[in-house]
């Protein structure tokens, strides 16, 4: 029982999951940031998952349009899984738009009844150098007419007013990005 005990007390961080969402407009590079990131925790010895947002629409939000209530329900899915992963020791990336504040309030609401970690960050790169990125091409379509609803363009996108960290990607290079955030969670005992 002692060498079971002794286990436990040595366990170390990497085994304590968390949701870490990164919000942010389209092309902002939350996605770019999450990859970089979970290849430096994945060396580390660190459970991880990226949840796309796009491979999420696809297989779990599959007919969801992009009304407000759609997109809700969008956030509060991926909010579930997140946390049933952050539950069970894993590293949840989240890079995922979630326009509205109320609809991130509700999924960190969830992960507090729960009892597990949840960190908001916001990449806040502005609209004009996302839209020169245009890494799907959706500004340019917008702005042809093709589509309308485009978060930060035609369609509200509720920035973080106290994100647990706010990253500035168009200032510095991923991997400062993904540095900034790995320095937070290893301030928070996750990393």
């Amino acid at each position: 029982m002692s060498a079971s005990a002794n286990t436990t007390a040595t366990t170390t961080t990497s085994g304590h999951g968390a949701t870490i969402w990164l919000t942010g407009l389209p092309s902002a590079g939350k996605t770019t940031i999450a990859v970089e990131l979970a290849e430096r925790l994945r060396s580390e010895g660190h459970r991880v998952e990226v949840l796309d947002g796009d491979e999420i629409r696809e297989f779990l939000s599959a007919g969801l349009g992009f009304s407000r209530e759609d997109r809700h329900t969008n956030v509060q899915r991926i909010g579930f899984v997140a946390e049933l992963l952050a539950s069970n020791g894993v590293k949840a990336l989240v890079p995922v738009i979630a326009p509205y504040t109320d609809s991130r309030e509700a999924v960190r609401g969830r992960h507090q009844s729960e009892g597990t970690a949840y960190l908001e960050v916001h990449v806040a790169t502005p609209v004009e150098v996302c839209s020169v990125r245009d890494v799907k091409g959706l500004y340019a379509k917008q702005a042809a007419g093709e589509i309308s609803g485009l978060t930060g363009v035609d369609d509200p996108y509720e920035a973080p007013e106290e994100p647990d960290l706010r990253i500035e990607s168009h200032t510095q290079s991923v991997q400062q990005s993904a540095a900034a955030l790995h320095a937070l969670l290893t301030e928070r005992g996750l990393a």
